[in-house]
């Protein structure tokens, strides 16, 4: 995905990102279900983080609202088959960091062992089952909570969706907070499926099709 109207994401504000990510998420459905003790988790984020967008640097778009990062949206094109090897390395690389950093943190080995029960959450597996070709997948959409309702969420997710309308492309991704469904469905996205497998911890998998104009 390309576009020249928001700010592109640089790892130069790599700090600013894991910041933004740990404050939108730290209380994030998921991520109490993985760690469940609250220092801990403050404590693990950002270096979470911080694996996961080395990994996004590399085989995803980030976008944000402003220089400010007041908003943030990542989005891998699902399309870019012939880049499968190179996102295959890049993932298995981040989580071996990721293992070895829970590891150094946690020396019991419970947080580690949430992650690996958790995996199929993390890594999208679901959408195996969608068989469509040209898609993109929206990893993160983050707006940090002072700023919002100023209408940032609307400015990223709207500029994915026309992207995908015009490249007649479907559009996917999760939340774990039941509350989101009837925002994403704002947006056109319809309910796909419902995971539970593990934590009893609801993921709620949605896909938006392309919006077709209107014949006059």
């Amino acid at each position: 995905m390309e576009t020249d109207n928001l700010y592109r994401v640089e790892k130069k504000d790599l700090e600013k990102l894991e910041g933004l990510l740990t404050e939108c998420f730290e209380k994030d459905p998921l991520y109490e279900k993985l760690i469940p003790d609250v220092d801990i988790r403050k404590r693990l984020l950002p270096e979470l983080f911080k694996c996961d967008l080395e990994e996004f640097f590399q085989t995803c778009e980030i976008y944000a609202d402003s220089e400010e990062l007041n908003g943030i949206i990542v989005v891998s094109d699902e399309t870019e088959s012939y880049h499968v090897l190179r996102d295959y390395i890049e993932e298995m690389t981040a989580n071996l960091k990721t293992d070895r950093f829970l590891i150094k943190e946690d020396s019991s080995l419970k947080t580690l062992w949430h992650f690996m029960l958790g995996k199929d959450y993390l890594n999208s597996k679901w959408t195996d089952d969608i068989h469509e070709d040209k898609r993109l997948h929206v990893i993160y959409l983050a707006v940090r909570p002072s700023m919002q309702h100023h209408g940032i969420s609307s400015l990223l997710m709207n500029e994915v969706l026309s992207y995908a309308d015009q490249n007649d492309m479907l559009v996917s991704l999760e939340t774990h907070n039941e509350k989101n469904v009837e925002l994403y469905k704002h947006y056109g996205f319809s309910l796909f499926e419902i995971v539970e497998k593990h934590f009893n911890l609801k993921q709620y998998c949605m896909v938006r099709r392309k919006i077709l104009a209107e014949s006059v």
